[in-house]
């Protein structure tokens, strides 16, 4: 097992035979283009299933599967060939030695042999699947792990530093996309938060001038109406505010 920060792409890679026998030296930052623009112009998880593509386009592989780090556990999140039920809901526990591996942003390149090898198995969800070639490196967004990407093929296969180095690219531009798309949940997550308290306690209020009662009994009563009707606070606080304009707009 190497280390990702050990690693380094030589300093010039060969050029690609096109099919017509001319070269394409620019390959490389041509993948990466179509990974940036996708990244750019998909949703989240579109965007991962569209670097799965494109790393099976560029990577001779018989499977790529793409992994998300959640609260430790490591989870499938795109696939280029999912099983049915697969995706989204397989997850390596957390404290498994995986976990550790992509927090370490440590990767492993095993062109023969894949299926006796313990850092294969731990990724081995499907027994039966036999793979004689595995490839795996972290996704990494803002200097931290946020995932797995796995190349596998049926036979041996040895990975070149190119195709090392190009997966490993392609790794960083969808570790910042799903760092960015992680952010971005927080922050939604955080203005429904105020928008909640903002309107409880402006309900708190309204209850507390109405029925001449304490900020904490407000807060019960809202409590109460939100376990009986089995509605959120946000919800019965909105009902409160809601009441309140309308009767104050037929009084005035």
């Amino acid at each position: 097992m190497a280390s990702l920060a050990e690693w380094r792409p030589p300093a010039r890679y060969p050029k690609l035979t096109t099919s017509t026998g001319g070269t394409q030296g620019d390959s490389f930052f041509s993948v990466l283009r179509r990974v940036a623009t996708s990244i750019s112009h998909a949703k989240p998880l579109d965007s991962l299933r569209n670097v799965v593509e494109l790393v099976s386009e560029v990577v001779p592989c018989d499977s790529c599967l793409l992994y998300v780090l959640q609260d430790r556990e490591l989870v499938l999140s795109a696939s280029k060939n999912p099983h049915p039920g697969v995706v989204d809901r397989l997850k390596l526990k957390a404290g498994s030695s995986m976990t550790i591996w992509a927090e370490h942003k440590e990767f492993a390149v095993i062109a023969k042999g894949a299926g006796l090898d313990p850092r294969f198995r731990l990724f081995n969800e499907v027994p039966k699947d036999r793979y004689e070639a595995f490839l795996s490196l972290p996704l990494v967004g803002r200097g931290k792990p946020v995932g797995v990407i796995n190349l596998q093929s049926r036979v041996p296969y040895e990975f070149s530093q190119r195709e090392i180095g190009l997966v490993s690219a392609i790794g960083y531009l969808a570790g910042a996309e799903i760092e960015m798309a992680r952010l971005e949940e927080q922050n939604i997550e955080l203005s429904q938060k105020i928008e909640t308290r903002t309107l409880v306690e402006r309900a708190k209020g309204i209850l507390q001038a109405d029925l001449q009662i304490t900020e904490q009994e407000a807060y019960q009563k809202l409590q109460r109406q939100s376990q009986q009707r089995r509605r959120s606070m946000k919800e019965i606080a909105e009902a409160v505010v809601l009441s309140h304009a309308l009767r104050s707009q037929v009084q005035a």
